[in-house]
């Protein structure tokens, strides 16, 4: 055990952070070693048990950490990327729900051996997927946009509509099964989702408004939001158990959709936030588990039931809900197979084993085992098999690491076809479509439109690109593109061409200052970049072998030079630039934008050999 209540707070958090780290320098999927994490330092190793140890804090930890995790899942719920997906995303969360809620019934009560009344309560929970698992499989497996939206819409409406289906069969059981049947519970039931709604509706308009008003700072924007999601769930859940998650994803819907300009800026904020909540949750949650739990989860009827909810409940209610929705078979088989359980089935089935029990539903004892067998192998199993079965479908944009380049000029066109010619994905964006006319003779990828607009964001399809590159004449636009998109690709990915001119350090010691990493070198701004093209530049590629290394290929280079990237053996794409630290070793490909003398001296060398071999043809 831990030797305070300081250091198991701490622990948990350097778990749950470190488990996190663990999966992305390995490329395996956070969810699953969080879980694994947590059952290795609670119920088998014996050092955690947040739950004994917290007390009567743990229920509203849980409750808060995952009213602000929806809320920020919900955030991103914008209308716009329903273009296309409104009529499949309605029919999975409405019918499809209400199929998967039906046969999850009958399979917890003919195979699961549960009562009616306990099988229909759990049936209605196990419908949701929700942001706490889903969100980590779509940043690490890069779906295509369509089957990805759809189950991030899926997880964050479904999740709330899943907990508010478990207490509507529980307030129906309880009317059917009174001596006294009284129907106004399942009024006030109704009276309480609808409150939620509104309620939560009122908190998003009302915050909204106060941002537009100016009525709140900048700096106390994101810090209030908080509160009120903390007050829109409680205020919610106080009146009906679980209507807490209906309101604030409906503030968090209403917030995304207001056009607010400050909503991206506290977007950022919350999904850092969100990250470190669900790190620690999981990291609670799994340790808090008994022993006892685990064990029971390998009996026959569990496994039985964990397998017909995987491979033919979430199917079959998926494909019976988009018929004539357009969907393709590919992207049916993928979102039918893809439904990992989270922290809102945990922490809800947890409260109504309680509460069954209470009403005298015994085998309500057996739901913690059942929910986390289910939670445990879906994690599992849609956790490694997403990224393989998206490659098998073709539903994914996995692949040679992408770059978008944003300004279109004879460089950046170049840039472009040296970056196709290795087999990497590049596209261009540019404002202007005359500047775009070389990047469409040339073939290139390209989109027209500024990269700050709203319409950029909806329609411009960003997935396949790891590395953003400003390279506009305008330095301030390329500060301000790096700062706006750094929290999206990272801070080590997206570059600006150097601000830096001769004689021109006022505008430069200001822009140098905001956002992105000075691409190539410092000494070479955009017009020197475009110079050297008006005096034949060429982009040359050499391969590093143990006779060429890496100290001769720089000497031999004319001072001139621009060093532009390197491909590793594998792959992988580094840009250079001053924070570079990668060392280039042999089968390293470089390329490099270098004068024309050397191409020139060659190209003069081969003219004299085929002379001298024409001449002595001649004398034969």
């Amino acid at each position: 055990m831990v030797p305070s209540l300081l250091f198991e707070v701490m622990l948990i958090g350097l778990l749950g952070i470190g488990s996190q780290w663990l999966a992305w320098r390995y490329r395996m999927p956070a969810i699953v070693v969080m879980s694994i994490t947590g059952l290795l330092a609670g119920p088998i190793l014996g050092i955690l048990n947040p739950e004994e140890d917290f007390g009567s804090l743990y229920s509203p930890i849980i409750s808060v950490a995952v009213a602000i995790i929806l809320f920020e899942g919900s955030l991103n719920l914008s209308f716009k990327e329903l273009r296309d997906l409104g009529k499949p995303v309605f029919r999975i969360s409405t019918i499809g729900a209400f199929i998967a809620w039906i046969l999850g019934s009958l399979t917890a009560h003919y195979i699961a051996g549960l009562s009616w009344a306990v099988a229909f309560v759990i049936g209605g929970l196990f419908i949701v997927t929700g942001p706490t698992v889903i969100m980590p499989l779509l940043r690490q497996s890069k779906l295509n946009p369509r089957p990805a939206k759809i189950l991030k819409w899926e997880g964050i409406i479904v999740d709330p509509i899943g907990a508010l289906l478990a207490v509507f069969a529980f307030e129906i059981i309880s009317f059917m099964t009174a001596d006294d049947p009284d129907g106004t519970k399942l009024l006030l039931f109704f009276a309480a989702s609808l409150f939620a709604i509104i309620f939560g509706w009122a908190c998003g308009r009302g915050m909204g408004w106060m941002f537009e008003t100016g009525h709140i700072p900048e700096f106390l924007k994101s810090p209030a939001v908080v509160i009120v999601v903390i007050l829109c769930f409680t205020g919610a859940d106080e009146i009906m158990h679980e209507t807490g998650l209906l309101s604030v994803t409906a503030m968090g819907i209403t917030l995304a959709n207001m056009g607010i300009s400050s909503i991206s800026d506290m977007r950022h904020f919350k999904e850092n936030i969100s990250i470190l909540l669900i790190s620690t949750i999981f990291i609670m949650l799994t340790a808090s588990l008994q022993l006892e739990t685990l064990l029971q989860i390998f009996s026959p009827n569990i496994i039985g039931y964990v397998i017909l909810m995987m491979f033919i409940v979430r199917p079959l209610s998926i494909f019976l809900s988009t018929i004539g929705t357009g969907l393709s078979f590919n992207e049916k088989a993928l979102v039918g197979w893809i439904a990992p359980r989270g922290i809102v089935a945990l922490t809800v089935s947890g409260y109504f084993s309680g509460v069954l029990q209470e009403a005298g539903y015994d085998d309500a004892g057996i739901l913690t085992t059942l929910t986390f067998g289910l939670v445990f192998f879906t994690v599992l199993a849609h956790g490694f098999s997403i990224g393989w079965l998206a490659k098998k479908l073709h539903l994914s944009m996995e692949g040679k690491p992408g770059t978008l380049i944003v300004g279109a000029n004879r460089f950046t066109v170049e840039l472009g076809k040296s970056l196709q010619k290795a087999g990497l994905p590049v596209i261009i964006v540019d404002s202007s479509w005359e500047r775009l006319r070389k990047v469409r003779e040339s073939g290139l990828n390209f989109y027209h439109g500024n990269m700050l607009s709203e319409q950029t964001e909806y329609n411009l399809d960003t997935i396949p690109y790891e590395y953003l590159l400003a390279a506009t004449d305008d330095r301030a636009y390329n500060s301000l593109i790096c700062t706006t998109f750094m929290p999206e690709y990272g801070r080590t990915n997206v570059f600006k061409i150097s601000p830096f001119v001769e004689g021109k350090s006022t505008n430069s010691e200001i822009v140098s200052k905001v956002g992105g990493r000075i691409l190539f070198d410092k000494k070479f701004s955009m017009d020197d970049l475009t110079d050297k093209m008006a005096n034949h530049y060429i982009f040359r590629q050499t391969t590093l072998t143990a006779q060429y290394n890496y100290k001769q290929y720089v000497e031999d280079k004319d001072p001139s030079t621009v060093f532009l990237y390197l491909i590793k053996p594998s792959g992988q794409l580094k840009f250079y630039s001053e924070e570079m630290r990668t060392v280039p070793v042999v089968g390293d490909t470089i390329v490099s934008l270098t004068p024309p003398n050397k191409e020139k001296a060659k190209i003069q060398a081969k003219l004299e050999t085929n002379r001298n071999n024409n001449q002595n043809g001649n004398q034969n």
